[in-house]
């Protein structure tokens, strides 16, 4: 599996028939070994490609996903946060989304969606033009109506 998992990393970042073809195959393999799927679902979110972002959306509707399960939630989610090229896409695609997750995970549990929020955290050390995006996600954030305790804190130690 770890040399399975190393080439199927190499292949996560690349295009073509292959690429798909590798995810599905790997998938089928060890979609029994749920540590495994997590990894599975993490090197999708953690690619550099420029349709990550859809990836990652196209995998939240996956049975693989569960947005109740902090462990999938972190996997899929939390690794797309560390995704430091398209989370941070210049346009704000990627804080848009995440802010819309967080607020889908509050409503299910506010911890994990609180612990999702702290990846804006360090938005004040981005150029203007990521400032101003990521401001933007956390102000929709803080003004949703029933935002829970635990995420408001988060989002308003962010903005304060």
């Amino acid at each position: 599996m770890t040399d399975q998992f190393a080439a199927l990393g190499a292949l996560a970042q690349c295009t073509g028939p292959e690429r798909q073809r590798a995810l599905d195959d790997f998938y089928t393999c060890w979609q029994r070994e749920t540590l495994v799927v997590n990894k599975w679902l993490t090197v999708q979110a953690t690619s550099r490609r420029p349709d990550a972002l859809q990836d990652v959306t196209r995998l939240t509707g996956h049975p693989a996903f569960d947005l109740r399960n902090p462990n999938k939630v972190y996997a899929l989610l939390g690794g797309f946060s560390a995704n430091h090229v398209r989370f941070h896409a210049a346009d704000g695609a990627g804080y848009r989304f995440m802010a819309g997750q967080i607020l889908h995970l509050d409503a299910i549990n506010p911890q994990v969606a609180a612990r999702l929020a702290r990846s804006f955290d360090r938005w004040r050390r981005f150029d203007g033009a990521h400032q101003a995006q990521a401001r933007i996600a956390l102000e929709s954030l803080r003004g949703h109506p029933g935002l829970s305790r635990d995420v408001f804190e988060i989002v308003e130690r962010a903005l304060a």
